[in-house]
């Protein structure tokens, strides 16, 4: 089942992204550069101020009441020149976030997160979808691409003291008749 997070599940949510944040990260990252990142933003309190933000959606796939994977979704204007120079497809939505427990890769489970965050965003009016992935995070790219995404740009992403290299990609979605 997915569906829309709420209040009581940030607690859940900080815990599976300790599990799975872990798991997207360049090979040479350091643990304790994880760790600042968790905390910074992947914590109960983040979760909970994500939650609280009307600008901002969580769709959460949940089986058995255990939380199993989840989108974060940020439906406002990005602020990163790079993104901002690199996407074409306007108003968009961010995919900041998409992760499944590894004990469901390989079953659909990311493919079904991904399919209702993209009719999240369709529904609030977005032309396009738009995510910053890792450039050595191949697996993840394979499947963004599979979903239909683009490579359009580049930009930096903070992982703790360091600073990685992230590939923009995009997705336009079909307009709504």
């Amino acid at each position: 089942m997915i569906r829309k997070a709420g209040a009581g599940d940030a607690a859940a949510l900080a815990d599976l992204a300790a599990v799975t944040f872990p798991l997207a990260c360049p090979p040479g990252s350091s643990p304790e550069d994880i760790r600042i990142h968790l905390k910074r933003t992947l914590s109960e309190d983040r979760f909970a101020e994500y939650l609280a933000d009307s600008k901002i959606a969580i769709l959460v796939l949940e089986e058995g009441g255990q939380l199993d994977g989840y989108t974060l979704l940020v439906d406002r204007q990005a602020t990163d020149p790079d993104v901002l120079r690199a996407l074409s497809a306007q108003p968009s939505v961010e995919l900041s976030k998409c992760y499944v427990h590894p004990d469901h890769h390989g079953r659909g489970a990311a493919s079904a997160l991904m399919l209702a965050s993209l009719d999240w965003a369709a529904d609030q009016g977005a032309a396009g979808v738009w995510l910053g992935v890792n450039s050595e995070n191949a697996k993840a790219i394979r499947f963004y691409e599979k979903s239909g995404f683009t490579r359009v740009g580049t930009k930096s992403f903070t992982l703790g003291d360091s600073v990685e290299n992230d590939f923009i990609l995009e997705y336009a979605l079909p307009r709504k008749v």
